[in-house]
């Protein structure tokens, strides 16, 4: 059990003496071990209580080494005995860019960041929008070396590769190491002397304070974490959420230390969270303020709302389990805002959810947590974008558009006119010696190559466009592939472009099994079509009649391999007699074979999907 074994320390703090910063940087580059020893430092947890990524709360995240939810945690620190004691809080966010607007709602609440870059690997294209995000919100910038005692860090080349991208002096770089805790103490020295004081109005009777994220509890409600901007909060105020108007008192409000601790009052500059017992959904929301029903003042100015770019269907393997997969999804979501969720029915599947996400790192944690903290055994579709339709016009009714999000309600290309799709502004950091090879993936991915800078020694920056579904269609595998695993990338939404696409259905038995079909290129339709029956060949089972699986696209048959029928003697039983006995069965077993042909259904079992989607 985290132990917090020291008086209170927020009542009376001088808040010239608070800072509040986060730790940003690419994927990997130890985040979460430098947010340990920090802690370690500053006496926050003992070391007999001490963990490996002890800010890491979710299972999943602490398995797989990366944070996925940015946790704030308060330190008090006092770098000289008898001397001044400075209250710093701090909010570990994730690295990976599905996650970048848990990074953007994070920077909000600050003033300061640590640019963190890993002297093993030097600057990251994560690392440019990190970057960027913290120069845009006005924060105090301090760049470190981490993983400085590693044998492979190149300490001199990182550190210039980071002096000539944020112009300053090599020297003015600090070095530090997650590991071992060297230069932890100089690091938290540099935040207390360059990291500015929070600034607000220190008023008794009133206050705003801005929700930067929320959790969801079954006994206490919502669970908002605020940075308190002006005022102070206590236990029992009449509060008001300024968007949703929903009123309530606080039944506590804290601290995280790194768990919840429970004090007096929150104070201007302070970040902790509050209690509110509310337990309806869509009442709080992230960027909302929240303020006094007596006195109110102006509302913050929020953050974006972040719409979905990756879109899958995802249903129960038993519609038993519909009602408990509905329940989950609302749950998530008050966990999670930046995902999306709405019911839709598949003839075959049966009843599900057609869910929006920031990225397929984001689908796959989502699905993941469903599976493991619900129970839940799931059958997710292959994922896909929004597209804009301008359907073709025709006597009496002029063109229109429409936006389509599932590759099912993907019109037939003899309705379209035009088709639009969203691109993407992508930065690969990759060793220069893997440019050349890099070139021919990206032709093959539609890429549009602006720039390629060298930069460092043996470093280059690509600067590209591409669109959205190709980065999809097995992208960052090939990446990795192709670059030995030395390449990185980011990227941001950019604009609509013109799409050369169709869809393809695969029909089986006649009939089209929506969860298989996919909006794809029609340069590659022809090989898609072909790939997909040849597996689906091999995975469906023998029925008692003949059926045919088919890829169909273009209006026309692409693709087709036939299923034979199991062959039952429907004559064994008879060991002698008339041969027209046995016509006579012969016959009424081929009528029935004709009408179950004419009626039957295939049975498709729910591994055969799972495994096209893993396709």
């Amino acid at each position: 059990m985290l132990r917090f074994d020291r008086d209170l320390f927020l009542n009376g703090m001088d808040v010239s003496r608070i800072r509040n910063f986060s730790i940003i940087a690419h994927i990997d580059h130890g985040k979460s071990t430098l947010a340990d020893r920090m802690l370690e430092v500053t006496g926050t947890i003992q070391a007999r209580d001490m963990r490996d990524q002890v800010l890491d709360q979710m299972e999943l995240e602490r398995e797989r080494g990366i944070t996925i939810k940015m946790q704030p945690v308060r330190m008090e620190h006092t770098p000289v005995k008898g001397g001044p004691t400075y209250e710093m809080n701090l909010i570990d966010t994730p690295g990976h860019i599905d996650f970048s607007y848990e990074v953007s709602r994070a920077l909000k609440a600050v003033e300061g960041s640590i640019l963190l870059i890993d002297a093993t690997q030097g600057v990251q294209a994560q690392t440019l929008t990190t970057l960027g995000m913290a120069r845009e919100s006005g924060l105090t910038i301090i760049p470190v070396l981490s993983k400085v005692d590693s044998p492979l860090a190149r300490v001199d080349d990182v550190r210039a590769e980071v002096a000539t991208l944020l112009d300053i002096d090599p020297d003015t770089i600090l070095l530090v190491s997650g590991r071992t805790g060297e230069g932890v103490p100089e690091l938290l020295q540099k935040i207390i002397d360059i990291v500015p004081p929070p600034a607000g109005v220190v008023a008794s009777d009133t206050g705003r304070a801005l929700v930067f994220d929320f959790q969801y509890s079954n006994h206490r409600g919502v669970i908002v974490y605020v940075r308190v901007i002006d005022g102070s909060f206590k236990k029992g105020d009449n509060l008001v959420f300024g968007v949703s108007g929903e009123q309530f008192s606080p039944l506590e409000v804290g601290t995280f230390v790194p768990t919840e601790k429970a004090l007096p009052e929150l104070a201007m500059g302070e970040i902790g969270y509050m209690v509110t017992g509310i337990k309806k959904p869509g009442i709080a929301s992230v960027g909302d303020t929240i303020t006094f029903t007596r006195k109110p003042m102006e509302l913050i100015p929020g953050y974006f709302k972040p719409s979905p770019v990756v879109w899958a269907s995802v249903y129960p393997e038993s519609q038993d389990d519909f009602p408990e997969l509905k329940k989950a999804l609302d749950r998530l979501r008050l966990s999670d805002s930046s995902f999306s969720h709405e019911e839709e029915t598949s003839g075959i599947l049966g009843r599900g959810f057609r869910c929006g996400f920031l990225g397929m790192l984001h689908l796959e944690i989502i699905t993941e947590r469903l599976r493991r903290e619900f129970d839940l055994e799931l059958i997710v579709t292959t994922p896909s974008i929004t597209y804009i339709i301008t359907y073709k016009a025709s006597p009496g009714v002029p063109a229109k558009e429409e936006t389509v999000y599932t590759p099912i309600m993907f019109p037939n290309d003899g309705q379209v006119a035009k088709v639009m799709e969203p691109w993407v502004n992508a930065t690969i950091i990759t060793p220069t010696t893997y440019v050349s090879p890099l070139m021919p993936m990206l032709y093959d991915h539609e890429a549009e190559v602006h720039e390629v800078i060298n930069f460092g020694d043996s470093r280059s920056r690509i600067g590209l466009t591409m669109p959205l579904r190709e980065m999809m269609r097995n992208f960052f595998d090939e990446l990795k592939s192709v670059s030995s695993g030395y390449a990185s990338i980011s990227y941001e939404m950019a604009d609509m472009r013109e799409a050369d696409v169709t869809r393809l259905d695969i029909v089986i038995a006649d009939e089209v099994v929506p969860a298989f079909s996919r909006v794809i290129a029609k340069r590659r339709v022809q090989g898609e079509a072909e790939k997909a029956v040849e597996k689906l060949e091999q995975l469906l089972s023998r029925e008692q009649f003949a059926f045919k699986i088919q890829g169909v696209a273009l209006g026309r048959i692409l693709a087709s391999k036939g299923m034979s029928a199991f062959k039952k003697d429907v004559t064994q039983h008879m060991y002698g007699g008339d041969i027209t006995r046995r016509m006579k069965l012969w016959e009424k077993q081929k009528k029935g074979k004709k009408r179950m042909k004419a009626e039957g259904r295939v049975h498709i079992d729910q591994d055969v999907f799972v495994k096209m989607m893993k396709e």
